[in-house]
């Protein structure tokens, strides 16, 4: 790493925040509350980072994040299994959040990732909301498949009651998400445009708002590469891998591949493209993540050129 240039790495724990400064080599721990992230965005200030690099922990990060940002400070939020596959590569075989916190300053000078861009409020309380519509949903599987087990009673009639509560508060989350894309033109355009292909629900719509807001100002291999349906090369020498897909967004993965499972049984365009790759021999799944793509390609083109379903999307996608 260059001694001019400062490069910085923060480990993210629960309790506590690491930080590697390349600029003296220099290691620090704060809290991670208040008083202690505003302890770092002094010592960050005065460093002036050419790149702050952590990882992606699910939730932990995202309040040092968001401070990060609102301060201006350049931050890019990296997928654990890049940076642990870099550690290997480079030596670092032991694992401590010491020891972490300095690989991520050696990837952030590595690679140089791209900057994370500061969401606006109503996105994230928007992804907050559809995160909370998951939980609820995933709540509801697990309570109904204890009924199903239940023996007693007493313990039958407190489940049911808990599986009305809820229903009542998923009914209520789905309200406020519809709401909140009734609210804002934007998003109200895109759902509109999305909910004119068969196959695309009013569940599948709000994820790709939420999560996926890069619709429409990529090409089509570049959003198939962001999702992670684009086919990925397994070549050595002379040997020929099968061609398959991983990374990208898991969530919208999900949904994609319930849309396209509808699609495949509604939507002429995806019905008539799955039947023709069976009879070409491809196996099932292969052909599913195929249309699964293709899918994909259309949604990004119709919002790119703001024009609902039609043919021509399907034939140039």
């Amino acid at each position: 790493m260059s001694d001019e240039t400062c490069w910085v790495g923060i480990d993210v724990c629960k309790a506590s925040l690491d930080v590697f400064i390349s600029v003296g080599e220099h290691s620090v721990q704060v809290a991670n509350d208040e008083q202690g992230i505003g302890q770092l965005l002094a010592l960050l200030q005065r460093a002036c980072p050419k790149l702050i690099a952590l990882e992606a922990t699910g939730a932990l990060e995202r309040v040092v994040v968001g401070e990060l940002l609102a301060a201006q400070l350049p931050v890019a939020v990296l997928n654990p299994r890049q940076v642990r596959r870099f550690a290997e590569a480079t030596g670092h075989l032991a694992k401590t959040d010491r020891i972490d916190a300095r690989v991520l300053a050696h990837f952030a000078a590595a690679i140089e990732p791209p900057v994370r861009k500061l969401p606006d409020a109503e996105a994230q309380a928007f992804a907050d909301l559809l995160a909370r519509r998951r939980q609820l949903v995933g709540m509801l599987g697990m309570e109904n498949n204890r009924l199903k087990q239940a023996r007693n009673g007493a313990v039958r009639k407190d489940i049911k009651a808990h599986i009305a509560w809820l229903n009542k508060r998923l009914s209520a989350t789905e309200t406020g998400l519809r709401e909140a894309v009734q609210a804002s033109p934007a998003w109200q355009a895109k759902a509109d445009l999305l909910g004119t292909v068969k196959g695309v629900g009013e569940v599948t719509t709000l994820t790709l708002i939420a999560s996926l807001p890069e619709l429409g100002s990529l090409d089509r291999k570049q959003i198939a590469a962001l999702v992670g349906v684009a086919p990925l090369n397994r070549d050595s020498g002379t040997q020929r891998g099968r061609r398959c897909v991983w990374g990208g967004r898991a969530l919208v993965r999900q949904v994609l591949y319930m849309a396209t499972l509808s699609g495949v049984r509604h939507n002429p365009v995806l019905k008539a493209f799955y039947t023709r790759l069976r009879q070409a021999g491809k196996k099932p799944k292969v052909a599913l993540v195929a249309c699964m793509r293709k899918l994909l390609t259309i949604l990004n083109a119709m919002l790119r050129d703001q024009t609902p379903w039609n043919e021509s999307h399907a034939q140039t996608a």
